[in-house]
C-alpha cells in the first residue's frame, strides 16, 4: 500500500476512526483529485462518522447538509432576509434614498441568508461540507446538486453566479434506500461501505468502550456478527454494538440469556427483531 494512503489511515485512527486501505485509498484520492466522495451502505456503518473525522483530522470546520423529502434551495442554498428586506424598504421610503434606491438594493448579499451549501461555498477557510443521506432527497434536488459539485459554482438569479471562495472537501452519504442518478454518481468518488470484519469491528469496539475485557468484548462481538446473518428487518449497526457492548459491561462480564435479554433493546431496534433473537438464544449462545 502506497505510504501516503498508509499515513493518512493511521492518522484517521488517531483521530477515532479506524477504517480499512481501500477506504483509506479512496478518501486520498477524493483528497487529492478534489472531487466528491459518494459513501453507500446500510445505515450506521460509519458514513458520517468518516467525515466527522476527516474534518477534525484537516482542522477544518464541518458544514452539514441534513437531506429529508422535499429538501429545496431555500433549505439547503439560500433564502432572502423578508423581514430585513421589508424593512429596509419602509426606512428607503422615508429617507432620501427613496423606494427606487432601496427597490435596486434589496437584493444585495446583506440580506441573503446562506443555506449549508452557500455557506461551504463561499467560507474564507476550507470546510468538509457533509450532504447526508442524500437518497431521502428526491432527484430534483440531484438535479440541483449537480452545478456546485460539479463546477463548485451555484447561481442566484438576483446576484448571478458566485463561485466557491475555497473548495470544500465534499461527502455524500447514502443508506442506498433509492437508486441514486448516474449523472450525481459520475460526479462523485463511489465507495461502499458494509458492515465491518471481526477484526476492526473488535478494535472499534476497544477504542470506544476501552476498559473492556478483551476475551469478553470479542465474545460480545462475534455474538453481533452473528445476529447479522439472521433474517432481520434491521441489522445491527456499528453504532448500536458500541451502545450494547457499554451496556453489557455496566451488567458484569458475561454473556448470558438473561444480560442479553436485558439489553437487547440497545442493540435491535424493532420488536419483531428482539422476539426473533430472543427465541433463538439457546441456540446462538451455544459455545
Amino acid at each position: 500500500m502506497i505510504e501516503a494512503i498508509e499515513d493518512l489511515k493511521a492518522q484517521l485512527g488517531q483521530n477515532g476512526y479506524l477504517t480499512d486501505d481501500s477506504l483509506a485509498a479512496a478518501l486520498y484520492l477524493a483528497e487529492n483529485l478534489e472531487k466528491p466522495l459518494l459513501l453507500e451502505g446500510p445505515a450506521g456503518v460509519g458514513k458520517t462518522e468518516l467525515a466527522k473525522a476527516w474534518s477534525r483530522l484537516r482542522k477544518r470546520r464541518l458544514i452539514r447538509l441534513q437531506c429529508y423529502e422535499g429538501l429545496d434551495e431555500s433549505k439547503a442554498l439560500y433564502e432572502w432576509n423578508y423581514q430585513k428586506q421589508l424593512l429596509y424598504i419602509q426606512i428607503a421610503a422615508l429617507t432620501e434614498k427613496g423606494w427606487e434606491t432601496g427597490r435596486k438594493q434589496i437584493f444585495d448579499q446583506e440580506f441573503l441568508l446562506k443555506r449549508p451549501l452557500l455557506s461551504a461555498l463561499t467560507s474564507p477557510e476550507p470546510v468538509v461540507l457533509l450532504i447526508d443521506e442524500i437518497d431521502k432527497s428526491d432527484q430534483e434536488f440531484e438535479s440541483f446538486l449537480l452545478e456546485a459539485l460539479s463546477d463548485w459554482q451555484v447561481t442566484i438569479p438576483e446576484l448571478g453566479t458566485i463561485s466557491a471562495v475555497t473548495r470544500p472537501y465534499v461527502v455524500l452519504t447514502s443508506n442506498s434506500t433509492r437508486e441514486l442518478g448516474d449523472a450525481l454518481r459520475r460526479r462523485c468518488l463511489h465507495f461502499t461501505i458494509d458492515y465491518p470484519e471481526f477484526e476492526r469491528e473488535l478494535a472499534i469496539v476497544e477504542l470506544n468502550v476501552p476498559d473492556i475485557d478483551r476475551k469478553f468484548a470479542s465474545q460480545l462481538v462475534e455474538f453481533v456478527q452473528t445476529i447479522r446473518k439472521q433474517s432481520l428487518k434491521k441489522p445491527p449497526s456499528v453504532t448500536e454494538t458500541i451502545d450494547w457492548v457499554a451496556s453489557m459491561t455496566l451488567l458484569g462480564s458475561e454473556l448470558t440469556t438473561d444480560t442479553v435479554r436485558a439489553t437487547l433493546s440497545a442493540l435491535l431496534k424493532y420488536t419483531k427483531d428482539r422476539e426473533l433473537v430472543t427465541d433463538k438464544l439457546p441456540f446462538l449462545l451455544k459455545p
